[in-house]
Formats: structure tokens, sequence, C-alpha cells
């Protein structure tokens, strides 16, 4: 079977265990938001028996592939078809218009995963597909997919405790719009640099606008994003007085970390230390 983002090639090996192959369809190190298949792609799709996406606000282009191919021998499966979803929310004036026109705060944020909620009927939603694919193994899926949940349901109880008494609220990013679920979640006033395509540009106006948002926010860090340069981020730090803490979307992995196993829990473990740090909150 193939999964396009690391969230759901994490969440299938691990429903699928000794049962299921499981492919990521984008290479380690490659930026999802402007990945798009080649031919080899879609044979690999068309061969997997099985495709998991997360639907078509992050993979538009999912779609045209999948009506290109016979869906008798291949079961689809849209991991976000019953989360509940945000709109891209504006932050000021940094959402550039999108090719074709659409603005993008008249789109959806596809980063659904990083709410734990919607990671968990993710979950029930590709067990689903799991059992409609192969029914013999429906009670080992089950008991898999049961303990993951469990698992998500703990991670954000951590989360939610430890980000509970933080000197700032104000999570301040100098990359795309990718933690507004993750925001929304836990109370945190957020100020991402671009919309919610990593492409996006933002104007010289928007990164004056951030670093007086930087300076009057009492933060003593600017996060970063995965897989991108952290150039902009330095130098936007240095100007307002403050340092750089990475934080992962978990899209996709790097080289070293889709070599050394990592997994979407010990992501967002690092996550979490992180937001504590940046945040500068109390341990209870």
């Amino acid at each position: 079977m193939v999964t396009s983002l690391f969230p759901l090639y994490d969440f299938a090996r691990t429903i699928g265990g000794e049962r299921a192959r499981v492919t990521l369809l984008l290479p380690p190190g490659m930026e999802p938001h402007t990945f798009e298949p080649k031919p080899e792609n879609m044979i690999t799709i068309a061969k997997a028996g099985l495709f998991i996406y997360t639907g078509k606000q992050m993979e538009p282009w999912a779609e045209t592939v999948i009506k290109g191919i016979d869906t008798k021998t291949l079961c689809v499966v849209d991991a976000g078809t019953r989360v509940t979803y945000l709109a891209a929310s504006s932050d000021d004036d940094h959402h550039e218009p999108k090719r074709g026109g659409v603005r993008e705060q008249e789109a959806m944020d596809p980063h659904i995963w990083l709410d734990f909620s919607n990671a968990a009927i993710m979950v029930q939603t590709i067990l689903e597909g799991f059992i409609k694919s192969d029914p013999a193994n429906a009670d080992y899926y089950r008991k898999n997919a049961d303990t993951l949940k469990a698992r998500l349901t703990l991670l954000d109880g951590r989360f939610r405790e430890a980000l509970a008494s933080c000197a700032t609220r104000k999570l301040m990013h100098a990359g795309h719009y990718t933690f507004g679920y993750l925001a929304k979640r836990y109370n945190l006033e957020y100020h991402a640099l671009s919309g919610v395509s990593s492409d996006s540009e933002p104007s010289a106006a928007r990164m004056t606008a951030l670093i007086r948002q930087i300076r009057s926010s009492g933060t003593k860090y600017l996060f970063a994003e995965e897989l991108l340069s952290p150039r902009l981020a330095e130098t936007l730090a240095q100007e307002a007085g403050v340092r750089v803490l990475t934080l992962h979307g978990a899209h996709n992995l790097s080289r070293d970390e889709f070599t050394s196993g990592a997994t979407f829990f010990d992501l967002m473990d690092t996550n979490l230390e992180r937001l504590q740090r940046g945040l500068q909150c109390r341990a209870k």
C-alpha cells in the first residue's frame, strides 16, 4: 500500500504491523506542498492495492491521479474525509493569491493531523481501508488502531497539561501557516509569516509586521520549520532580538529522520519540548 504524507505512513505502518507493507510516496526531504507526482509515482499508486492520502486540500493532485486509475483494483482512502477542518486563517496581509486566482483565505487549512483528535479520526478512517482491503485480518488491524488512538489521546493530554501555564501564549512562526490546528487546540495565539502553502511569498510589509509582533509579544523565541532553510527565520530573529527554535509539521521526514526510523510521536515529543522552551512554560 502507498501513503502520500508521513503522518499517514506512520499511522498505516502501525496499523498494518507485520501484515502490511507500507510505502511513503514522498521522497525523504521533499517539501510536500510543491510535490507533483511523476509517471513512476502514478504506476506505484496503481499497483498498490490501497492508496491513502490526506485530502484534496493537501494533495490537489490526488483526485486527478485517482481518475486515471482503475479503482476496481485499488482501494482509495481519503483520510481527511471526516475530520473538522479550519479555514486557512489570514494574518494581516500575508496571504498571497494562489495560482488560478484563488486566495488562500478562501481555502481550508490542510494540516489536520496537528489536532490530535483529528489524527485519531484519520486513524479510524485508515483502519476501515485496511479492513476493506484485507477483511481476514480485521481484528489484528483493529487492535493496532485502538492502541494508536490511545497513544494519541495520551499525547493530547500531555500537550494540554504542558502548555497550560506559559509566560507567553503567542506562537511566532517564520514559516508557512502550519500550526493553526495545534494553536487552536491548546489556546495559543498563532502568527505565521506566510500562508498555508510553503511557496507563499511574504511581502516586505508582512516581514516588518512580524518583527513588530515579535518585539511586542514578550517572547524570546521565533519558530522556524523543518525541511526549509532557517536563513530567513534567523534574519528576522536577529532583527527582533530573539532566538530560533525549529518546530516539525510532520509533513515529511528528512533523510536522516527516515533512516533512523523516526515516528510521528517522536516528532511531536520534540515539538512539545521546544514549545515549552519557546513559550517559557512552567512545569507542573
